[in-house]
């Protein structure tokens, strides 16, 4: 058996699970064992051809998700979250890892013991950090402080460290969103000095980046149901 078809095999298979909708250890361990290569240039290209396919099974099966049990959601976003930590998809799995803790929120809700704590929400905040996706980065610090707002024991100084770090983290995207523009707006000034057959059109954007985004609005939402149901459960 050739080197190329021992890896595609494994693939296949991987490919099959998932369109199978088996979201499990085994399929997990199926991930693993295509990751397995002694050939630098075959894992790179395996790698890439593995995200690709994930995050357009992932957009897709989190689509078809909607209508489901929390139980469900939250088991799909778990896998997807530890498949694309795998293959070193860091944004994609971290897009997945908010979805995650927004339905153990979701599903523990009269089960605080069980919910979500302010010190995953601050590892998770930090993670976001260190790979500069400070924008989630954000909504980590702020689900953290309201962590905190619910546990009456001694939490103020530690708020207001978290607090402090937000606070910081705003004032960089801030100085990023200047430097931002103002290399936009050079680029332009360039283009503008350009013939008109050399202009070349606009990078198709991640689908990651797309999923993101597309994330935070339905998890807002949800966010907007917790808050809500809290509220009726304190009356």
């Amino acid at each position: 058996m050739s080197k190329r078809s021992a890896i595609g095999e494994p693939i296949f298979l991987f490919r099959s699970q998932i369109q199978s909708r088996r979201f499990d250890d085994e399929t997990l361990r199926i991930l693993e064992s295509v990751l397995v290569s002694k050939d630098v240039k075959s894992l790179i290209e395996t790698r890439s051809r593995l995200k690709e396919f994930m995050r357009s099974e992932s957009v897709t099966i989190l689509k078809l998700n909607e209508k489901e049990t929390v139980d469900r959601k939250l088991n799909v976003a778990e896998f997807f979250v530890r498949a694309f930590a795998l293959v070193g998809d860091t944004e994609s799995c971290l897009a997945l890892k908010y979805e995650a803790l927004i339905l153990r929120e979701l599903k523990y809700m009269n089960h605080p013991c069980l919910q979500v704590s302010y010190e995953e929400w601050l590892t998770f905040a930090e993670d976001c950090c260190c790979n500069g996706f400070y924008s989630i980065a954000i909504k980590g610090f702020d689900n953290a402080i309201e962590c905190l707002q619910h546990i009456s024991v001694g939490n103020k100084v530690t708020g207001e460290v978290i607090k402090e770090r937000r606070d910081k983290v705003r004032v960089l995207i801030g100085s990023r969103s200047v430097q931002a523009e103002t290399a936009k707006y050079l680029k332009n000034r360039a283009l503008l000095k350009k013939p008109e057959n050399e202009f070349q059109p606009p990078k198709t954007q991640a689908l990651a980046s797309s999923m993101f985004r597309c994330g935070m609005k339905r998890r807002n939402l949800q966010k907007l149901q917790i808050s809500q149901k809290r509220k009726v459960n304190s009356s």
